[in-house]
């Protein structure tokens, strides 16, 4: 029986990669660490139910095809940002059961160049859209 669960039966469930290395930290750190995987994962879930929103507009507003593409963007990238979540809070428990520095947020500087990228995607759609309505 581990000390640190209580349950036996619950060390068997323990990921051990995760949890088979070094000692247990902080409790408020490893409830953190789980608080910004989460966050991630809400993040994820969020862009696909605007891909799935987007899509279900598009079906009814006869839109064009270019925002069933967001929309399939939109839900892949949640999708890989979910798993993703996964990865970074292994990582960083990881690093504070053996008591190194955390790992740097691999997906953030790729969310924050997509969002960017499809800023500037809608923004020149929309401005060839008014151009042709001119």
């Amino acid at each position: 029986m581990s000390e640190a669960s209580g349950d036996p039966a619950g060390d068997e469930r323990r990921p051990r990669a995760v949890y088979g290395v070094g000692s247990d930290p902080d409790v408020r750190f490893s409830l953190a660490n789980e608080r910004t995987a989460l966050a991630w994962v809400r993040t994820g879930l969020s862009l696909v139910a605007g891909g799935v929103a987007l899509t279900t507009l598009a079906s009814f507003a006869d839109l064009p095809w270019v925002i069933d593409l967001i929309a399939l963007i939109a839900c892949l990238a949640g999708g890989a940002l979910a798993v993703s979540a996964l990865f970074s809070w292994r990582r960083a428990e990881r690093a504070l059961r053996l008591d190194l520095p955390l790992p740097a947020p691999a997906a953030l500087p790729w969310l924050v160049i997509g969002v960017a990228v499809l800023a500037l995607v809608l923004a020149g759609y929309a401005v060839l859209e008014l151009a042709g309505d001119l």
